[in-house]
Parts: structure tokens; C-alpha cells; sequence
């Protein structure tokens, strides 16, 4: 771990979470107030020139995106953090707020300043109470210590959707409605939470933006990939050595991830293939391994660095049988409000399940793929449209395995 890089992490195991005082102790809130003596245009220009992108979903930029809520005009405006973490094997964001809390309310409360907002909630999966719990003791001492000065945050628990890691969906359940999402454009900066407008950003990008601030754009830039610059936390599982977690520049390599800081494959076992980004990750096979974890290198082979997830399968691992059960999770976590989302994954999994029993044909194959594609881009969020990454990639680079067990 000698190669680690951590800024996001920064605090973690040197702080105690639960004492703000320890926070403030290694210099905690001293970006916000040097985000205060600035004009907000001039900060958001500081966040845009470190293109900080999102560490997580399409990877936008950061100062871009406040920028459009900066700009609309509303009587209220309101920050969004979504720390609904629903990708099995990704616990980043529950380090952040474990391990360092303030850090998140910091990073609200510069980008509160920067667009002129006075309320912010967060967003928390209703499977992590006990963070709840750290997450309002933690506003509790921000707000007595007077540190986020006229901006009030509050913790909200999701009922458990996967879908409500979508933004929209997201607000519309802060909104006490179905999580589902909306139709965009209009995107929640201009029209958000109760129509203001409205940043969402997550636990990991917010968590970036203290340090930005106190160390300059320039010096963030310079880490990592130039377009996609700074660091991803990645946690790792499956079948590696080290099942563990760490910070890492962004033009460290897939290789480096898994024999590196991961110690290679277990049990003398040869690597078959590795699922970056969570669950809606493409399966990427060894020919890849020597590509950077950037966002954008990442999306050069098909591939999304998502929640930075990491999840490895050996070489006796039945890949058909993996993507069976993923093609399962998305028919069970389709809200259903468009078609080629609730029928798509639906009919995905049946088709999957029906090869994985050994009672599928070639021409099976041939119809996953024509129904992956056109959900990638008629369905109306990013579930439905990434849904059938794992299977399309895995059709792709393991064909082999899919005709083993056809008829």
C-alpha cells in the first residue's frame, strides 16, 4: 500500500470521526472559510479548472454542473448529497462518512456557498442506520460549533431502491413520492428538488472539494490522468489475496489494482476476468488489465469506472452463471416506469437463465445482444441502460463459455 495517494481519505484512522474538535485539530473547515472570502463565481471557477469530475455515474464536471445552479435564479436553491451506495461490494462512500463525516459536510457547505443554497439533505441508504446515526451526531456538532454558519443539513433514508442512486429518482423520493426517475432535460440544477434548483453530488466527489480549495485547482489537475485527474478509492473482492480498500491516482492500471495492491490471484488460480464499477460494470478480460482506471480510458474499451468497485473471478469461475445472477438483480431492481427497462430486464434474465440451465440456442445469444443495445439507449435512466453491460461484455469476450452450455 506504499503507493497509496490519499486526499478523500485523508483523515481516515487519524481522527476520531465522532469529535469535531479533532477534525478542526488537522486544519477541518479552513477551506470553507477561504471558499467564503471568495466570490462565488471565482470559486467555482477554482472547482472547474481542477477538473474535478463526478466519482460516479457519468463523471461530469464538477464546477460545470455547479455553475448551471449558480446561474438559475430562485428564492431557494438546495444541495444534494447521494450517499445511497447500492452496488454490492462498494463501501467507499461509507468509509467517508464512517471515518470522516465533517469532511462531507465541509465539501456541502463550500458548494452551499458557491451557488448560494441554505438547506442541504443527505441522502443515505436505509441499510447503513449506524452512519445515520454518525452523520447527524456529526451535523449536530457542526451546527453548535457554528462552522456551517446559515446552511442546515439533514439526513434522509432511502427505503433501500437501487434506483434511488439515480438523481432524480433520488429527489423524488426526498419528495415523499415513488422513487422513479424523471425525463431529462430539465436536469436538477436548473429544475431539482421541489423545482428550485438543485446540486447532486456524492459522498466521494464532495469529499475532494476541502482539499481542492485549500491546495488549488492546479495542484489537483496534476494528479492522475489530465481528464480525469485525482484519485478513485476502490475496494476490492472477490477472488484476490487482498480483500481491502485504497486511494490511488487515476492513471494507476487495472493490473496494478488487482496483483499489486490487491497481491494477484489466491490458490495458484489464473485470472479470468475482472467487473469494474459495480454490478452494471462490463466484465473486462485480461487483454485490458494494462488499462488506467480513468473514467475516460476506462470507457475507450467499453468499460465504466462507476463506483470504483472491483470485483475479480479466477479461472474456474462459471462467468455464465455470474451474469445470470446479475441479470436477476436488474429484473428485481427495475422500478418499472419504462417499458424497455421493465420488459428488457425481465426478458434479459429469462434469457440468461435459460442458457445458464443449458436449454439455450445460438439464436439466444444473438437476441440478448439486439435487446442489450437497444435498452442501452431507450431505456430512461442509467439502470436500464447499463443493465446489460455484464451481459454484452461477457457474450463478447467469453464466447466460449456461452456456447459450452447451448444446445
Amino acid at each position: 500500500m506504499a503507493e497509496e495517494m490519499r486526499i478523500v481519505l485523508r483523515n481516515y484512522g487519524k481522527i476520531d470521526p465522532l469529535k469535531i474538535d479533532d477534525y478542526i485539530a488537522v486544519g477541518g473547515y479552513n477551506a470553507l472559510n477561504k471558499a467564503r472570502s471568495m466570490k462565488p463565481a471565482d470559486l467555482i471557477n477554482e472547482v472547474k479548472s481542477s477538473n474535478l469530475r463526478g466519482r460516479g455515474g457519468a463523471g461530469f464536471n464538477c464546477g460545470v454542473k455547479w455553475n448551471f445552479a449558480y446561474m438559475a435564479q430562485a428564492d431557494q436553491k438546495y444541495v444534494i448529497c447521494n450517499a445511497d451506495e447500492g452496488e454490492p461490494g462498494t463501501y467507499k462512500d461509507r468509509l467517508i462518512m464512517e471515518g470522516d463525516p465533517q469532511s462531507l459536510l465541509e465539501g456541502m457547505a463550500i458548494c452551499a456557498h458557491a451557488i448560494g443554497a441554505t438547506q442541504g439533505f443527505i441522502y443515505c441508504r436505509g441499510e447503513y442506520p449506524s452512519v445515520v446515526k454518525t452523520l447527524n451526531m456529526a451535523i449536530a456538532q457542526a451546527t453548535e460549533k457554528g462552522v456551517l454558519g446559515d446552511f442546515s443539513i439533514e439526513v434522509r433514508m432511502g427505503a433501500g431502491a437501487y434506483v434511488c442512486g439515480e438523481e432524480t429518482a433520488l429527489i423524488e423520493s426526498i419528495e415523499g413520492k415513488r422513487g422513479e426517475p424523471r425525463i431529462k432535460p430539465p436536469f436538477p440544477p436548473v429544475v431539482g428538488l421541489w423545482g428550485k434548483p438543485t446540486i447532486v453530488n456524492n459522498v466521494e466527489t464532495f469529499a475532494n472539494i476541502p482539499a481542492i480549495v485549500e491546495k488549488g485547482a492546479a495542484w489537483y489537475a496534476g494528479i492522475g490522468t489530465p481528464s480525469y485527474p485525482g484519485t478513485k478509492i476502490v475496494t476490492l473482492t472477490g477472488d484476490v489475496v487482498n480483500k481491502t480498500f485504497f486511494e490511488v491516482p487515476t492513471d494507476t492500471t487495472i493490473r496494478e489494482v488487482i496483483f499489486d495492491f490487491g497481491g494477484g490471484i489466491p490458490d495458484g488460480k489464473g485470472f479470468k476476468a475482472v467487473q469494474i464499477g459495480g454490478t452494471s460494470g462490463a466484465f473486462i478480460p485480461a487483454a485490458n488489465l494494462d488499462t488506467p482506471i480513468g473514467f475516460d480510458a476506462m470507457t475507450e474499451i467499453g468499460a465504466v469506472l462507476g463506483s470504483g468497485a472491483v470485483f475479480v473471478l479466477n479461472d474456474t469461475r462459471d462467468i455464465v452463471d455470474v451474469t445470470a445472477r446479475i441479470a436477476k438483480f436488474f429484473a428485481h431492481e427495475s422500478c418499472g416506469k419504462c417499458a424497455p427497462c421493465r420488459e428488457g430486464t425481465m426478458r434479459m434474465h429469462d434469457l440468461m437463465d435459460k442458457i445458464n440451465s443449458g436449454r439455450g440456442k445460438s439464436a439466444d445469444v444473438v437476441l440478448l445482444n439486439k435487446l442489450g443495445r437497444v435498452m442501452s439507449y431507450s431505456c430512461l435512466c442509467g439502470l436500464g441502460q447499463a443493465a446489460p453491460a455484464p451481459v454484452m461484455t461477457t457474450i463478447e469476450h467469453f464466447p466460449a463459455d456461452y456456447n459450452a452450455k447451448l444446445v
